[in-house]
């Protein structure tokens, strides 16, 4: 019944919660298969290990014989901590005090049109709930990132200015695939030591500057080649977001290139489906953000000026890559 599994919903995330926080799935990849075994690796009762490793075999997270518990596929890829594609991490941004308040009030930002929370929300300046996000979702970049370092890195020298860098990895993905690419990326500062991390630990630190503050009040400088504003218009409305390419237009190169990542929803605004709910995030935790459809991002390029909008799908994600030329 929809109704009664859609009211007991919040169980399954608060089991996969806790699988992550208590490392059931890198305990199980490590040989520890029973209750008894992870009780020691995850500092936890054997009962309730026992329920919560049933419960994630019910969800969908485990299997289970009579050797003990085992790992999906997706489990091992995406929730073992030593994976390259550890998704994790994303828990401690998900699941940030800030960010369920504002879901846990959605008939207050129903009648209000916009997040009950203070001080604008996710959107108030220098929010330390950006440092969660810089160090958890950082893997979820790698497929758009990959097509607009295919689209637009080029290979000769390019000056890039990376909006809301948040981890870099955008930015340093494209310095990644061309060794003449200058990356300057904005953001806060306490958000931006986050991505100096990435900046070292890719290689491309000596060609990876900052520029600390608000996309709003910063001075880009300019000469730039390629801006990347990824996952970020999301959180405001339509005429803020037309300020801001308008800002960003200025400091670009005639011929240059805008690049944005943004999780399009088609006209009739529930397909598709993860990125028509992404909707609700967005009432919840700003004052107008939203998500918008592939005509209505167009539109907001071409209205702050820029031409030959294009727009590229990514492979097995709910995103899209909007390229425009200024």
């Amino acid at each position: 019944m929809l109704v009664f599994e859609t009211l007991q919903a919040h169980q399954q995330t608060s089991a996969l919660r806790a699988g992550i926080e208590l490392k059931v799935f890198t305990a199980i990849a490590g040989g520890a298969r029973t209750p008894e075994t992870l009780a020691p690796v995850c500092a936890a009762s054997v009962k309730g290990l026992r329920v919560l490793c049933d419960f994630l075999t019910i969800s969908g997270f485990l299997t289970k014989d009579e050797s003990g518990f085992a790992l999906t596929p997706d489990s091992e890829l995406f929730l073992v901590e030593s994976s390259p594609a550890y998704m994790g991490g994303m828990a401690s941004f998900l699941f940030h005090p800030f960010m369920e308040k504002g879901l846990a009030n959605v008939t207050d930002a129903v009648r209000k049109g916009g997040t009950i929370l203070p001080d604008r929300g996710s959107v108030s300046d220098d929010n330390p709930v950006w440092v969660n996000f810089a160090r958890g979702m950082a893997p979820l970049t790698a497929p758009s990132a990959g097509v607009i370092a295919r689209l637009a890195a080029g290979t000769g020298p390019i000056k890039v200015l990376d909006i809301a860098a948040g981890h870099g990895m955008f930015g340093i993905t494209v310095a990644q695939h061309n060794p003449a690419a200058e990356i300057r990326a904005l953001d806060w500062k306490n958000v931006l030591a986050v991505a100096h991390e990435n900046a070292v630990k890719f290689g491309v630190a000596e060609r990876w500057r900052v520029i600390e503050g608000s996309a709003f009040a910063a001075d880009f400088g300019s000469g730039y080649d390629l801006v990347l504003v990824t996952n970020f218009i999301h959180h405001f409305d339509v005429p803020t977001n037309i300020d801001l390419f308008e800002k960003i237009r200025a400091a670009m190169k005639p011929g240059a290139k805008m690049a944005i990542v943004e999780m399009a929803v088609n006209d009739d605004r529930i397909t598709p489906a993860s990125a028509g709910m992404f909707a609700m995030t967005m009432l919840t935790t700003t004052p107008s953000g939203d998500v918008f459809s592939q005509r209505e991002i167009a539109s907001m390029c071409t209205s702050a000026g820029f031409h030959d909008v294009a727009h590229h799908s990514v492979p097995a994600t709910p995103q899209t890559v909007t390229i425009a030329v200024n």
